[in-house]
């Protein structure tokens, strides 16, 4: 509707169509029309013009088109005047930009009506002066419609030079927003799909309003074109010029920025991938000992700016559960690596993401600070011990990953694991025959090894700090807030169950490696 209060270059900007064509004030100030008169619709003359046409027949309605500058001498309404009041509404509704009509020989004057609809429609409404031919309109306003339009792709094809140039000479976003910036003496940002700033140019005043403004925003000095490629939304290009409002020109001058922009994210996203893959597969070739002699690796991650010759530790990350969220978790660890340990090496293997930071550093703290990019999902962590030197890393890879496998097994989704603290568990997780483990947890705790009896989880916790505090009593029942009395009862009754595991070193041993069975999730 011709009432949406966004100038006409931002409405284009909104559907992402740039209409070439001359305002209907700018097609009053043309001499064929100097003694022209807007009667009605002032509202409405920043409308574009892009073409013309001539009714002079009753069913012109059926033939008008959208953005139409519509001529008529009223000869199809002499009949019928009362059409009239209808007649703003329904061009209106089609999208025309304007009517221009005269009076006099066939029509003496037009309704009220007409012109009040028109002031509410912000539809423009132009009395032509009787000396004036048609074709004369027709002439001058196609020449200005066609100058615009040719002015328009110069100045676009001029600047898409500008900015492929900056391409081939292997330029990148904060080139792109520089040539357009100077191209366009306005503040220009390039942000990615979160909006995140990857790029800005200009003034530093204009650049801080940019910022502050709404990434969404239309208006007469703001104007947002998205970066697309393939089909994928890769960001925006953001222009304000607060000194004047942007032209459709300038408009479509951003646009070809977003097309380069959008091959500079590409050429970006190929040469990363292809990095990546090369990084992984060095990480992999040292974490698995064919990367070579010490001096060797030593000189190959300097060249991908990790330091691997100095005391380190190894920690892996994996997901709790499949969802395509690998590339995300890559990404994760990489800025956190980046933020604690710049020297830190980071790469994604297909199922996990294997970090090597140095010893100094808190490495749960880096996987905390991992998590935190991740609101939908949880991924386990494992660390190994320090590795001196790079000849121990594939030793220190292993303890990683069975951290791991076992810190899920005993606390579930979200479990970050250190390899000394695994203990028993670590041998453990090296039984393969589950089956056994289940056997020997049902020879070892009998009736207590299921939750039949409601009372049962009580006593094996009960269990379980006797057996951490060496049967001592007094601590056991200062930890479990029982009194004295009621533990010796529970003791009585877990013997009467289980043995005389207060006498009995050897079953003492058993029952301990029964409860850490049951802790072991999977098994």
């Amino acid at each position: 509707m011709s009432s949406d209060p966004l100038p006409p270059a931002m409405r284009l900007a909104t559907t992402g169509t740039i209409l070439h064509g001359v305002s209907v004030g700018e097609v009053l100030g043309g001499s064929s029309l100097a003694d022209a008169r807007l009667i009605a619709g002032e509202a409405g003359l920043g409308r574009i013009v892009q073409r013309l046409n001539v009714m002079e027949v009753p069913d012109i309605l059926a033939f008008v088109k959208p953005h139409e500058l519509l001529l008529t001498t009223g000869y199809p309404l002499r009949n019928t005047p009362q059409s009239l009041g209808r007649l703003v509404a329904d061009l209106d509704e089609r999208g025309l930009a304007a009517l221009a009509i005269k009076l006099g020989r066939y029509l003496d004057e037009l309704p009220a009506e007409m012109a009040e609809q028109a002031d509410r429609l912000a539809f423009p409404l132009i009395l032509l002066p009787n000396d004036v031919a048609f074709d004369d309109i027709l002439n001058q306003v196609l020449t200005d419609i066609l100058n615009r339009q040719a002015g328009i792709l110069a100045r676009a094809e001029e600047a898409h030079r500008a900015l492929v140039q900056v391409v081939l000479a292997g330029g990148g976003l904060r080139e792109v927003t520089a040539e357009v910036a100077a191209l366009l003496e306005v503040a220009v940002v390039a942000t990615d799909g979160s909006g995140q700033v990857l790029a800005a140019s200009g003034p530093r005043e204009d650049l801080a309003a940019l910022r502050a403004a709404d990434p969404a925003e239309h208006s007469a000095h703001h104007c947002v074109v998205p970066i697309v490629a393939a089909g994928h939304h890769h960001g925006r290009i953001v222009a304000h010029s607060p000194a004047g409002a942007l032209r459709e020109s300038d408009v479509s001058i951003l646009e070809r920025a977003a097309t380069v922009a959008a091959l500079v994210i590409t050429r970006q996203e190929a040469i990363a991938a292809v990095e990546s893959k090369y990084r992984a597969d060095f990480l992999r070739d040292v974490l698995t000992d064919r990367a070579g002699g010490r001096e060797r690796v030593a000189a190959r991650s300097r060249a991908f700016g990790w330091d691997l010759a100095r005391p380190v530790t190894v920690v892996t990350a994996e997901l709790d559960e499949d969802c395509p969220a690998a590339d995300r978790l890559l990404a994760a660890w990489t800025s956190a690596v980046r933020r604690h340990d710049p020297a830190g090496a980071v790469a994604g293997f297909s199922h996990e993401v294997v970090a090597i930071v140095g010893a100094s550093l808190d490495p749960a703290r880096v996987a905390r600070d991992a998590a935190a990019a991740f609101t939908d999902t949880t991924f386990c962590t494992g660390m190994s011990r320090v590795a001196a030197s790079p000849g121990s890393l594939p030793e220190a890879y292993a303890q990683a990953r069975k951290a791991v496998k076992v810190g899920r097994q005993l606390h579930g989704p979200g479990a970050v694991a250190h390899f000394d603290e695994l203990g028993v568990y670590r041998l453990l997780s090296l039984v393969n025959d589950t089956g056994e483990l289940h056997a020997f947890v049902q020879e070892t705790l009998g009736p207590l090894a299921g939750d039949a009896d409601p009372e049962n989880p009580d006593l094996r916790r009960t269990l379980q700090v006797l057996l951490e505090t060496n049967l001592n009593v007094a601590e056991t029942a200062r930890r479990l807030h029982f009194h004295y009395n009621t533990l010796r009862y529970r003791i009585g009754k877990l013997e009467r169950l289980l043995g005389p595991f207060t006498e009995d070193p050897h079953l003492r041993l058993n029952l301990t490696l029964a409860l850490h069975v049951l802790r072991m999730r999977g098994i």
